[in-house]
């Protein structure tokens, strides 16, 4: 999907234009042009995003969902922080306009960003990249070292240190995803709940800290137009802080798929790295760990967390939707990739590894 693919604002996700046009005018007095058009982007699962047209100027729109009661999971002010400190030292982020932290304009925080053009990859890949296993491995490799550069970058001289507690963090996202998937839990998954317990029972050691995205994937890249092989922005820093890397690669990991994953997987959880051409789940910690200088001893760990992480995060979307506080038609499954998310997991455990799942 390209970077232009909106689409009209869903019923229940519109903006008062009249609100925002006032804000912008006073906030961004430089654009030019008086009349607004909005548009909607039409993925994610979290913070709604919305393309604003001002005039010849393009602007990004982030603000928290309808209905969202998660705490700290759609904190407007301190992802337009994290772009503030990282626009200018890492690059691969879009430049932050504008925050706004007053509910009476559109009924919750929200802030502004320039649009960087370009694609992302939302399912099957657009024609300007097609199947060609040679383009798909490249891409595949630029992926995962951008995650590599991230965990390299200095987050001590980009003054992050506010945002950073390393310690104990394997043990706070382990206890953190179990509560939360215990308050927004619907249907039984016992499966998951047992993903859960040996969770908390292997966690190994935290590795040392670095600046992790915490929801890293095609779907939160822009792809050059041009040149797909090439990462022009990094997007949705709502989850990033500093922590353990391991964790972060854990969930990048539970978002590929490979070709012999279940077919119930690779159904919900779609994803070009399951065609021919694009590194394997093992060649990518394989790449990651030449790259970082990184020892992952115990890969089925990390993957089986990111799993049971992606599941919580569904489950808590699918809860709002069961709950009537959001009509999004995409949501009604996600029950289905719940579960699937927690047999993933459970075979990652029981093989001890993060590939095979079927053999």
């Amino acid at each position: 999907m390209s970077l232009s693919d909106t689409r009209p604002v869903r019923v229940g996700e519109e903006l008062d234009v009249a609100r925002l046009s006032a804000f912008i005018a006073g906030a961004l007095p430089q654009l030019t042009g008086t009349d607004i058009h909005v548009e909607q982007f039409p993925g994610g699962f979290s913070n709604l995003t919305y393309l604003v047209r001002v005039g010849d100027a393009e602007l990004v729109l982030r603000r928290p969902p309808r209905g969202a009661q998660v705490k700290g999971g759609h904190d407007m002010a301190r992802e337009y922080g994290l772009l503030v400190a990282l626009h200018g030292p890492y690059g691969k982020v879009p430049r932050p306009l504008v925050l706004c932290d007053d509910d009476t304009v559109l009924g919750a925080p929200f802030y502004l960003m320039e649009r960087v053009r370009g694609i992302i990859i939302r399912g099957a890949p657009p024609p300007v990249i097609g199947d060609d296993p040679v383009v798909l491995r490249a891409m595949s490799e630029s992926l995962v070292d951008t995650l590599a550069d991230l965990h390299a970058f200095d987050w001590r001289a980009a003054g992050l240190e506010k945002i950073a507690r390393p310690d104990g963090y394997v043990a706070r996202q382990v206890d953190g995803w179990t509560a939360r998937y215990a308050a927004a839990r619907t249907d039984d998954v016992p499966a998951l709940e047992r993903v859960a317990a040996w969770l908390a029972e292997h966690r190994p050691a935290d590795a040392s800290p670095a600046l992790i995205h915490n929801d890293f994937k095609y779907d939160n890249v822009v792809l050059d137009a041009e040149e797909p092989t090439t990462i022009r922005a990094v997007l949705d820093w709502e989850l990033a802080t500093v922590g353990d890397p391991l964790m972060d690669l854990g969930t990048a990991l539970a978002y590929w798929m490979d070709t012999d994953d279940p077919e119930e997987m690779r159904r919900v959880l779609p994803s070009i790295t399951g065609l021919p051409g694009s590194l394997s789940r093992a060649e990518v910690l394989e790449r990651y760990a030449t790259r970082t200088g990184r020892k992952v001893a115990t890969p089925e760990f990390y993957y089986a967390f990111g799993l049971f992480k992606t599941a919580v995060i569904l489950q808590q979307i699918y809860a709002r939707y069961k709950k009537g506080l959001t009509t999004d038609p995409r949501f009604a499954t996600l029950g289905d990739a719940v579960r699937s998310c927690a047999l993933g997991a459970s075979l990652a455990i029981e093989k001890g590894r993060i590939d095979r799942l079927t053999t």
